[in-house]
């Protein structure tokens, strides 16, 4: 990318970089895979949410630190002593994170560098787009450890790979690489390990040449299509299609169409 990444962070389980337009948001605890803690929620919260109020962050991107993107929940942090209240706010924490990725207005590319398990591979396919290294290997081990799913995976996953595979996935747990999750409709791309981060990049840069609101507008309405009868989507789309014609982007994109040239989107 043309854009030297800019370090900037306050956060004690995140490392937060800006690279041009795209946000990239690194998941930070190696040392435990980066397994979820609360105070990882919390602060992956807060960082969608400062990402999302930035007018000049197009994409964000979340990926690992180290050898895994993240490998569930911190079985450590589960200690005794801790009251159902305590468990409840934990687990929900999850949720509210996997709902703020699908519901952010910005788009979300989750990088898979490594290990993406249960709670780590709900909070990747909860993203808009899936991209993951080639040895890289995404698992949802909870029904064989007497757990369960979350992050809204039973609604998602389906959507994605179907019904049968979505099943297979869950009840048999087993691990699949970068090109077997491409092949089944789980990710969208996959690329050599040693190519990985830049390729991603690549990938989020493009991504974030794209018209903001237009943008904005596809990923609410695809997200949500399998809700809304066919009326209501067409309704959507004359909304919206009336609603970036007022805007100085779509102006934009006509003359640049006519001038054969690649548009400049403002936001605006």
């Amino acid at each position: 990318m043309s854009h030297a990444a800019t370090p900037s962070s306050h956060f004690s389980t995140l490392i937060t970089r800006r690279h041009g337009q795209v946000q990239e948001i690194r998941l930070n605890r190696p040392h435990r895979l980066n397994a979820v803690t609360q105070t990882l929620y919390d602060e992956l919260n807060d960082a969608l949410t400062a990402a999302e109020q930035d007018p000049e962050v197009r994409v964000v991107m979340i990926t690992g630190e180290g050898r895994a993107f993240c490998v569930g929940a911190d079985l450590k942090e589960h200690k005794a002593g801790r009251t159902a209240f305590d468990r409840r706010q934990y687990l929900q924490g999850e949720q509210v994170v996997c709902k703020r990725l699908m519901q952010l207005k910005t788009p979300v590319i989750a990088a898979v560098n490594g290990y993406a398990l249960g709670a780590g591979a709900e909070i990747a396919l909860a993203a808009d787009f899936l991209l993951m290294a080639d040895s890289a290997q995404i698992g949802l081990p909870e029904v064989s450890i007497g757990n369960f799913l979350g992050g809204g995976v039973t609604w998602l996953l389906p959507r994605l790979v179907g019904l049968a595979k979505a099943r297979e996935l869950v009840f048999l747990g087993e691990r699949i690489d970068g090109p077997e999750a491409v092949r089944i409709g789980l990710a969208n791309r996959h690329y050599p390990d040693e190519a990985f981060a830049d390729a991603a990049l690549e990938f989020a840069a493009r991504v974030a040449t794209k018209a903001p609101f237009s943008m904005q507008l596809a990923k609410e309405q695809l997200t949500m299509s399998g809700e809304r009868t066919l009326d209501a989507c067409l309704t959507a789309e004359l909304e919206g299609m009336m609603f970036v014609g007022t805007t100085r982007d779509w102006q934009e994109g006509v003359d640049a169409f006519a001038e054969k040239r690649t548009p400049r989107f403002r936001g605006e």
